[in-house]
């Protein structure tokens, strides 16, 4: 389990800045492939890390009850999707996090219900080089109206 009790370096928030957060202690990161959250995140899976002592610094978050015992924290601005709650405990969105790098995941929960390319998506080529570095001319050129990866 990681352990990280600098609640002034783990904080993080939406793509809009309306909602932010810090937390006092991380605690193990994984990723879900539960039909549940795939449909929250929009994606494959949701990649979460079990906190403790969050405090929102910044906006509230909006909660949807997506089922009878779990909710889902959001921002109702951007629509970033930002915990997974549960009468025991609470979950942050890894990528939520300003440097999600400190909570790598450890752990699959839900692995029956991968989706089934998950298992050859690290092996899928990447674009040619000259594809690739058209595509950074373009990311460069773009200017972005996410909020900073720190509190402003």
């Amino acid at each position: 389990m990681q352990e990280d009790r600098d609640p002034v370096g783990v904080s993080g928030g939406c793509q809009c800045g309306a909602v932010r957060f810090r937390i006092g202690r991380l605690g193990k990161a994984s990723i879900c492939h539960c039909r549940m959250c795939q449909k929250a995140f929009g994606g494959l899976f949701a990649p979460l890390v079990e906190v403790e002592d969050v405090v929102w610094t910044r906006g509230e978050r909006a909660i949807f009850h997506s089922s009878d015992t779990n909710w889902r924290g959001f921002c109702s601005a951007c629509g970033t999707p930002l915990t997974y709650e549960h009468d025991g405990g609470i979950e942050i969105a890894i990528g939520a996090l300003d440097d999600p790098d400190r909570a790598m995941p450890e752990v699959q929960v839900n692995a029956r219900y991968r989706r089934r390319c998950f298992e050859s998506l690290a092996a899928l080529p990447e674009k040619p080089e000259a594809q690739r570095e058209a595509d950074e001319r373009w990311n460069s050129s773009v200017v972005s109206h996410q909020h900073p990866d720190h509190d402003t």
